[in-house]
């Protein structure tokens, strides 16, 4: 037979004022528990709301003598809480001037569950797992969350990821990045793999900032036309440089929409792309001659690069030469601008925050499901991105030179 469990002092003396506080309240039944916790739930937001105002106005209720300040009590308003055992008034103080924020019930606050859905939110943009976010609910406040309740919380984000995708942009960025990365969502039955087309645009101030995220079948130029031409739509009318991989038929979708764009393929996915068939024996070899290839100015360096490696491996060389108009852009530039468009890391470390993000989840249950984990990461990554890059100014000066005519006055 088990023994009782031993409780401390503390714990006795608080079961003794729980029985007298039963036995006062003619408590018989669960219901009347119920009741009985909706008026301790709302006694303790009163009480910490009037606390919070003496706070605020710098005075106890009582207290005129030490008063300083020419705002005051004026009253309360009534508001009804949800809680789960029901609806609760709570008398809410105010102040004359209006200015009083209380912390412990925000001011839009209507329901006790809000700080719980908030971090079903956040622990769901860290890419944690639903059975972990139900772990941690139990743990934090002892409360049962079900897998219904983190999608319907999670669900609520998606008409405002929806109206973000349609938010209006700025009229010229200086450089937008363009990318995709890929997932696998269930469709009809079958696991499709999907591509996410993402952009991510530096304005003239230097600020970055991501233009949209979609979810697309997968990678294709005719997709990017539609990106691109979405852009448009919302206020973009000019970008001075386009950083793009080198998929085929994308050049030609950036100049049907924005001609006058500058066109930097992406020098990491050429590089990628290049060592792909490399046997591994040659590989710190070859990468060492591809860089003399990049950092040179001119075709005389891939010549040599030919001469060395095209018996081996000849469609390297070819593929350079290909793709050489929109893979040498940067050339013209100075190094600050090089820099910032010679590769697309920006939004490669972009998509690695996002991967880290999602690895939990090998497939999405639906487009839906994928691009609301992906704005709440975004979300949640893009809060860092606070000021403007730190050698914007050099950078700057030298756009003034190349697209002085573009810029506005």
């Amino acid at each position: 037979m088990s023994s009782r469990k031993k409780r401390s002092p503390e714990e006795q003396a608080r079961r003794e004022k729980i029985r007298e506080l039963l036995q006062s309240s003619g408590v018989s039944s669960m219901e009347d528990i119920q009741n009985l916790f909706k008026e301790t739930i709302a006694e303790f937001m009163e009480n910490g709301l009037d606390a919070e105002l003496d706070d605020e106005l710098g005075y106890s209720k009582y207290d005129y003598k030490n008063k300083d300040t020419d705002n005051s009590r004026n009253g309360h308003s009534s508001k009804t809480l949800r809680t789960s055992f029901g609806d609760v008034e709570v008398s809410v103080p105010r102040d004359r001037k209006g200015e009083f924020e209380p912390q412990i019930l925000k001011k839009n606050q209507t329901s006790i569950s809000q700080d719980i859905e908030e971090k079903i939110l956040s622990m769901y943009a860290k890419g944690m797992t639903t059975s972990d976010i139900e772990a941690h609910i139990r743990d934090i406040y002892g409360i049962e969350v079900s897998d219904t309740t983190v999608s319907r919380v999670t669900d609520k984000i998606l008409p405002i990821a929806k109206e973000w995708q349609q938010r209006p942009l700025e009229a010229i960025y200086a450089v937008v990045f363009l990318d995709a990365i890929h997932y696998h969502v269930r469709s009809e039955g079958q696991i499709i793999k999907k591509a996410v087309y993402i952009a991510i645009g530096i304005n003239l101030d230097g600020k970055k900032d991501v233009l949209g995220m979609w979810v697309g079948e997968n990678e294709s130029a005719k997709f990017w036309a539609t990106v691109l031409n979405g852009l448009k739509n919302r206020g973009v009318e000019d970008i001075f440089i386009a950083c793009t991989d080198n998929l085929t038929g994308f050049s030609s979708a950036i100049e049907g929409v924005f001609p006058k764009t500058e066109i930097q393929n992406c020098i990491i996915h050429q590089l990628r792309n290049s060592s792909k068939y490399v046997s591994y024996k040659d590989l710190k070899a070859l990468m060492a001659d591809l860089k003399a290839v990049y950092a040179a100015v001119d075709l005389d360096a891939l010549d040599a690069f030919s001469e060395r490696w095209d018996k081996k491996y000849p469609k390297i060389s070819q593929s350079w030469r290909d793709n050489w108009a929109n893979l040498s852009t940067y050339f013209k530039y100075p190094q600050e601008v090089r820099r910032l468009i010679y590769t697309t890391n920006t939004i490669e470390g972009f998509n690695r925050q996002l991967r880290k993000v999602t690895k939990s989840k090998s497939v999405f249950p639906t487009d839906d499901s994928l691009l609301k984990m992906l704005y709440l990461a975004m979300i949640d990554i893009t809060k860092k991105w606070t000021g403007r890059r730190q050698d914007w100014s050099a950078i700057y000066a030298q756009m003034a030179i190349f697209f002085g005519d573009r810029i506005p006055e």
